[in-house]
C-alpha cells in the first residue's frame, strides 16, 4: 500500500476532496513523524506502538570479510502491535476489552527495561545469551 492508497482510501470512505484527503494523510504523517524526531512514543490504540530507541555504538564484523568494523551508535524505530492487530492478522477473534489490553500493554511496557528482539546477534552474544532464536 502506499501514501497515495491511503489518500485514495480516505477519498472514498470519508467524503472528502482528493485534495482534502491529500492534505489530511499528509497531516497525520508530518505529525507522527514530528513526534518520533522528538524522541517521543507513539501509542495508536488498537494498532500498536512506535518508539525511537537509542543503540549504542559497537563493533561489528563484515560478513564477507571477516574484518572487524565500528558499527556508530544510531536511534532505531521500533513497531510493536497491539493484541487486537496480532489477534486480526492471525485470523483469531478480536479480545473482548480493548481498552482493558491496551491498558494491560501500556503497563508492561513501562515496565520493560529490555526488548530482545532490539538486539543484534552481536549484543546478545556479548549479553553471554544462549540458544533462543538468535
Amino acid at each position: 500500500m502506499t501514501k497515495a492508497d491511503i489518500i485514495e482510501g480516505v477519498y472514498e470512505k470519508v467524503g472528502f476532496s482528493k485534495k482534502e484527503s491529500a492534505e489530511i494523510v499528509e497531516l497525520v504523517f508530518d505529525t507522527l513523524k514530528e513526534t518520533l524526531e522528538r524522541g517521543d512514543k507513539i501509542k495508536i490504540s488498537g494498532f500498536g506502538n512506535f518508539q525511537v530507541r537509542q543503540k549504542k555504538a559497537r563493533v561489528g564484523r563484515n560478513p564477507q570479510t571477516g574484518k572487524e568494523i565500528e558499527i556508530s551508535a544510531r536511534r532505531v524505530l521500533t513497531f510493536r502491535p497491539s493484541q487486537v492487530l496480532k489477534s486480526a492478522l492471525n485470523g483469531e477473534a478480536p479480545p473482548e476489552n480493548h481498552a482493558e489490553i491496551d491498558a494491560r500493554e501500556e503497563e508492561n511496557d513501562e515496565n520493560e527495561d529490555f526488548d530482545s528482539e532490539d538486539m543484534d546477534s552481536e549484543d546478545m552474544e556479548a549479553e553471554g545469551a544462549e540458544g533462543g532464536k538468535y
